[in-house]
């Protein structure tokens, strides 16, 4: 990622966060305000949760500052992770937010106290929630369109908020007309649908922290690019690591004639190489290289012989990476494991049924995980 784009992300999300800062803190006075007025502990928890709004996208400025920052000796890589612990930071919040709601309006299911809506106090919850959509949807759009994690989650806590606010609202129109103060138990729904959001915020950061599997589509595309290339008989073992937003690595292999010359597999390699970050923005950091037979008919017979007994199994979701040398007799071959299988057991049971076949050769099997597809 150039550092232009870089710089033009960073102002995006600086932007973007202190849009939210200020609609919250704005907010925040106006529901406090209704809240101690109206004795309404719904608005009031409404009002605390949008500064903890505010308190997330000075989070998530934090974390984009520090991510922008240049690759160093200590970490070669960049600091682009750190927006990965800022979302984190970001979804606690919310979680404790809808926690503390929860309490609160237990407490006042147990100790109930009589509200005081006006006319000015319901037309002031009625602009902040509008407020909130319009807040919610600028900050998710911007989010996505910069690859944030971070705004992305505060987008969607602003979308929630607006419901929380709409059914502080109905509650309030409630009390009015009927009498009847349903505020506490909103509260309480409410603030189990605020824990859920936050625990799945978590839960996709934490997937992306901990490194979760390749999308389909780049896998496929990256595939694609190199299938066109001369020779190249499949490409296998693609294995991606995220180092933060928009800045992927990825080691591959790739199936090649055994007579190519060294030089030959340069040029390919660097090409691939070039195509793959020019046309997916992923950096290809190796390649290694499989041969396959060529000249040798025994060799292809032997292929298909071994490739019936190994895939016969439902635990073997591929074969790749075959090749017999009929002279020294050995087969070499890279079976792809069902996480389900355990490996140990798995490539024994293949290399005993393949050597029942081929008494004579010996055998180097390898288990691959089925990390791409």
């Amino acid at each position: 990622m150039s550092s232009k784009t870089t710089t033009d992300r960073d102002r995006v999300i600086v932007r973007t966060s202190l849009t939210g800062i200020a609609v919250n803190i704005l907010l925040a006075a106006f529901k406090a305000g209704v809240g101690v007025l109206s004795h309404s502990i719904a608005v009031i928890l409404d009002a605390v949760n949008n500064l903890s709004d505010a308190l997330s996208s000075v989070i998530t400025i934090i974390g984009a500052k520090i991510a922008s920052r240049k690759p160093d000796k200590k970490h070669p890589l960049g600091h682009g992770r750190v927006e990965y612990l800022s979302a984190m930071l970001v979804s606690a919040i919310v979680l404790y937010a809808g926690i503390t709601s929860a309490v609160e309006s237990v407490k006042k299911i147990l100790h109930p106290e009589t509200p005081e809506y006006g006319t000015v106090s319901l037309v002031i919850i009625a602009v902040a929630i509008a407020a909130k959509i319009l807040l919610g949807r600028y900050v998710k759009a911007q989010g996505e369109k910069v690859n944030s994690t971070a705004l992305i989650a505060s987008g969607s806590d602003a979308s929630f908020d607006a419901i929380l606010s709409f059914s502080v609202l109905v509650s309030a129109l409630i009390f009015t007309f009927s009498g009847i103060s349903l505020e506490a138990w909103v509260g309480v729904v409410i603030s189990g649908f605020i824990i859920k959001a936050g625990l799945e915020m978590m839960q996709e950061t934490l997937d992306d922290i901990l490194g979760h599997r390749a999308e389909d589509e780049v896998v496929a595309r990256i595939k694609e690019i190199i299938s066109e290339e001369p020779g190249v008989r499949g490409t296998y073992d693609i294995f991606i690591t995220n180092y933060g937003p928009d800045r992927e690595l990825a080691s591959l292999h790739i199936e090649l004639p055994d007579t190519m010359t060294v030089e030959e597999v340069d040029r390919l390699t660097r090409r691939i190489e070039s195509r793959v970050y020019s046309e997916t923005g992923v950096i290809v950091t190796g390649v290694g290289v499989y041969s396959y037979n060529t000249t040798d008919d025994e060799a292809s017979m032997i292929r298909d012989r071994v490739q019936q007994i190994v895939l016969s199994h439902d635990w073997v979701l591929q074969m790749h990476g075959f090749y017999a040398d009929t002279v020294r007799k050995t087969l070499r071959f890279d079976a792809v494991l069902d996480f389900k299988a355990e490996r140990g057991e798995a490539i024994e049971t293949l290399r005993r049924e393949v050597a029942e076949a081929y008494p004579d050769y010996d055998l180097n099997i390898i288990g691959d995980v089925d990390i791409s597809g």
